[in-house]
């Protein structure tokens, strides 16, 4: 780019200023809660603003475990349309609750997700061809006719694979015939077969609105659940969490937002106010996007964007240390700057697709908390690469334009001498082996002791559900300072969660544990402290809110993640033993913030597998920055027998040393303060991830330099093995 002038530079820096004050107070408008922000309001979990509650019931009498878990986890997946916050769970023995957050209106929601019935595929004499547990999936879309220019309404219609091969054969027995689809005796589509449709993958035309076509998908889809439903009874849930909660996550956000700028500033001089200017952008920009993709927003999702502040900072500090670099070489400031952008890129740009790629599988193969974390992940990080490469770089081109040219106010990095980090690489894998060894015993110990090798939660375990009719109607700050206190003495569950029904003087307590002995306290209780009749209270068994099929959704979603993590390192780095590194290093960082959670004993709920997922993404993007920097040392480096290759090692983890330091800093600090602000549940939600980021600092310096050198050593290729 050329150089700017003095009067454009001040332009140019007025334009950005007056960018920034409109997106900030559009962003304000969007969270607050009152006057101009109401109609724009992001939509809210059910911890913090409540939601709609409804019960069905199986039609068909004693239904087996199999369909009933079947039938919870589709509904799951429809639900997801609406909220990808929203639960799906089994009440008793054949009864399913789905509560919905940010809704008020259950007759809404009623209407749009139908009664669930049975759906069935004929053909024109009424021979069923397919059911409802034939289709994959029904999606509605919109296309543009490619004769007349006019849009189009229709369905996209997915079967399973079992069922392609056989609609193959009825389309092709049917061309140029109607096969109607039935839902529960009566035809909702009459669609005529107009070619063979042999990968299972049709499309339902001639709709004549988009909400046509959006009623056809959604009923097709409820068709295909294993049991046939009837609704029992909705009710309006009131926010699990209250006001406080919301007000304390913002207040730390604040906090920390504040506390990483002075550092930036202090820190870094000129670059660090650019940064700091881009980062406010950044966080109006992430408010923004999240209302215009009707992102369902938790208290674990605002600590996740918490945590993606302290991570924006990242590619500004590997920016700012390359310019400090370039200065000093001798190097003029001007052309500090560009080289120091030029020469930050690739690690920036690495470092986040490949953390992009795990936020795009996530988001494909998850499931509820999962998706809604990977679609908050991949917000995050879009926008800071963009901030930091396109508003950091412009800032500071208007900084130096309008006179902000010193040296001194960008810094000069100090000649730093080597540390040899890979000779006490011994020491490294020898704490880093023994930690996750004991995190295993500590699981086997505590299966043996308590009967569970981690703390689950509700989430994970199920437990009871316990409607408490109360003579008098609590807040939910009362609920929380009166009523789970003498719960938890009760049952011994620190994890009891609550909800309050709108309208009504009942609370639900859910809880991990009640059996008879307990319930019995548990009246007697309420009876004692509450005044609560013995008619008053009403206890089911309710299953986790994390199915089976949700975990192995995330299950796999991580490992096709990994795989494809492995595979694009492997592809930019142009040797297998960097992307083997980096997954080992990233296998380290999880069993070690698993030994955590073993030991500390803290819950395992639905923060659990948002946690771990931020610490896959934190750890790749730390590991990456480093294997950047020995990529670039390597490039001409004629010495390469062991030793060359262990200064090389050592000499890239020491010039990468203050990112590695400065980034983990900035991002502690924000959860720290997340954790010492937050409830209980943010801090069950904090805790583990500073673990987290140590680890995360402690692997990047100690262990996938180490891990790279070793691979690199033993599996040398032709040319180590003739300068070794």
């Amino acid at each position: 780019m050329k150089t700017m002038k003095k009067g454009q530079g001040f332009a140019v820096l007025a334009v950005i200023l007056v960018i920034l004050a409109a997106v900030s107070w559009y962003a304000g408008t969007i969270i607050s809660t009152v006057g101009v922000g109401e109609s724009r309001n992001i939509k809210l979990g059910l911890d913090l603003k409540g939601g709609v509650s409804i019960t069905y019931e199986a039609v068909k009498e004693n239904p087996t475990a199999e369909e009933m878990s079947d039938t919870i986890y589709k509904l799951q997946k429809r639900v997801e349309s609406y909220s990808t916050e929203a639960q799906v769970y089994g009440e008793g023995g054949n009864r399913i609750n789905i509560e919905i957050p940010g809704v008020s209106d259950a007759n809404t929601i009623l209407e749009e997700l139908g009664k669930p019935g049975s759906l069935e595929f004929q053909t024109s004499d009424g021979e069923v061809i397919l059911t409802g547990l034939d289709v994959a999936d029904a999606q509605p879309i919109t296309r543009t006719s490619e004769t007349t220019g006019q849009r189009q309404y229709m369905v996209s219609l997915s079967l399973t694979e079992e069922a392609a091969q056989v609609f193959a054969k009825a389309t092709q027995d049917n061309l140029g015939k109607i096969l109607p689809i039935v839902y529960d005796g009566e035809r909702i589509s009459e669609p005529r077969v107009n070619a063979v449709i042999s990968d299972g993958n049709a499309v339902i035309d001639g709709m004549a609105s988009f909400e046509e076509a959006s009623a056809l998908a959604s009923q097709i889809r409820i068709g295909s659940l294993s049991l046939e439903l009837r609704e029992l009874h909705s009710k309006s849930l009131g926010a699990q969490l209250g006001e406080e909660a919301l007000a304390t996550s913002l207040m730390a956000a604040a906090i920390g937002l504040i506390f990483i700028m002075l550092f930036m500033i202090v820190m870094y001089r000129v670059p660090g106010l650019a940064a700091s200017i881009a980062l406010i952008l950044y966080c109006a920009l992430t408010v923004y996007v999240l209302w215009i993709f009707d992102i369902t927003l938790t208290l674990p999702g605002i600590a996740g964007i918490v945590l993606s502040i302290g991570m924006a900072v990242d590619a500004n500090v590997i920016i700012f240390a390359r310019i400090r670099e370039e200065i000093a070489t001798g190097k003029s400031v001007e052309s500090s700057i560009k080289s120091g952008f030029h020469k930050a890129m690739s690690a920036i740009v690495d470092g986040n697709i490949t953390t992009l790629i795990a936020a795009v599988v996530l988001g494909l193969r998850g499931s509820g908390t999962v998706k809604g974390f990977a679609y908050t992940l991949g917000i995050g990080i879009v926008l800071s690469m963009f901030t930091a490469l396109v508003v950091t770089r412009w800032i500071m081109k208007c900084f130096f334009a309008i006179g902000l040219k010193g040296q001194a106010l960008y810094g000069m990095q100090k000649e730093r001498k080597t540390v040899n980090f890979l000779g006490k690489r011994g020491i490294f894998f020898g704490i880093s082996l023994v930690v996750i060894v004991a995190g295993f015993v500590g699981m086997a110990v505590r299966n043996g002791g308590k009967g569970t090798i981690l703390n689950y939660s509700l989430d994970f375990m199920g437990g009871s559900a316990t409607t408490v009719s109360f003579p008098e109607e609590f807040s939910i700050e009362e609920i929380s300072e009166k009523i789970v206190p003498v719960v938890e003495e009760i049952t011994g569950d620190g994890n009891v969660q609550t909800q309050k029904i709108d309208g009504s003087t009942d609370v639900v307590i859910k809880t991990r544990f009640l059996e008879l002995p307990e319930k019995e306290a548990f009246q007697a209780a309420m009876q004692e402290n509450f005044g609560v009749e013995e008619s008053g209270i009403l206890s089911e068994n309710i299953s986790a809110t994390v199915s089976s099929e949700m975990k192995a959704d995330a299950i796999w979603a991580v490992v096709i993640a990994t795989i494809c993590m492995l595979i694009y390192i492997w592809f930019r780095f142009k040797d297998i033993r960097f992307a083997g590194s980096a997954v080992l290093a990233l296998v380290h960082d999880v069993l070690v913030v698993l030994a955590f959670y073993v030991f500390a004993w803290i819950s395992v709920g639905n923060t659990f597998i948002a946690c771990m997922l931020t610490i896959v993404g934190y750890s790749v993007n730390a590991t990456i920055v480093i294997f950047d920097r020995i990529r670039e040392n390597l490039k001409g480096l004629r010495d390469q027998s062991p030793e060359g290759l262990k200064e090389v090692a050592n000499r890239s983890i020491t010039q990468t040393l203050s990112r590695s330091i400065n980034t983990s800093l900035t991002t502690f600090i924000m959860v720290f303060v997340l954790w010492l602000l937050g409830v209980t549940s943010i801090k069950e939600f904090a805790l583990p991830l500073m673990a987290g980021i140590i680890c995360g600092a402690y692997s990047s310096v100690c262990i996938t330099g180490a891990l790279w050198y070793t691979f690199k050593v033993k599996f040398a290729g032709k040319s180590n093995r003739k300068n070794g």
